[in-house]
């Protein structure tokens, strides 16, 4: 809690006593419960425990924002969560570059016409 009268989002969710020492409080504040109850759905309250304390304390902030993330891909895609979002990425920029690729070879002939053009009209 650190100060707050309020529990952070986890103490809320799991109605219990948030303590000073709680793992959960710099990283769930009270107004984030939508973000704790979507991690602890996917995740479970142990596990989320287990994870946060192999990530050194200045690293959890980004682990935290990397398990919402994740948890919110694997709501929408359970099978593939993250990994599903990043393989139509990848198809994406497949297909951007060779859509570029194709461009790039038209203005190149465009090019190579308007030389011919001006040369021939000299």
């Amino acid at each position: 809690m650190g100060g707050n009268s309020s529990p952070c989002a986890s103490c809320k969710f799991l109605r219990r006593r948030c303590s000073q020492d709680c793992i959960f409080a710099p990283y769930f504040p009270s107004n984030d419960l939508c973000n704790f109850a979507i991690v602890h759905k996917v995740f479970g309250c142990s596990n989320i425990i287990k994870m946060l304390k192999d990530v050194p304390v200045d690293q959890r902030g980004d682990a935290v924002k990397s398990l919402v993330y994740e948890a919110n891909a694997r709501v929408r895609n359970p099978v593939y969560g993250c990994v599903g979002i990043i393989s139509n990425l990848e198809i994406q920029v497949s297909e951007l570059q060779m859509q570029l690729a194709v461009v790039q070879e038209e203005i190149l002939s465009i090019k190579k016409q308007q030389e011919f053009t001006f040369t021939n009209a000299i």
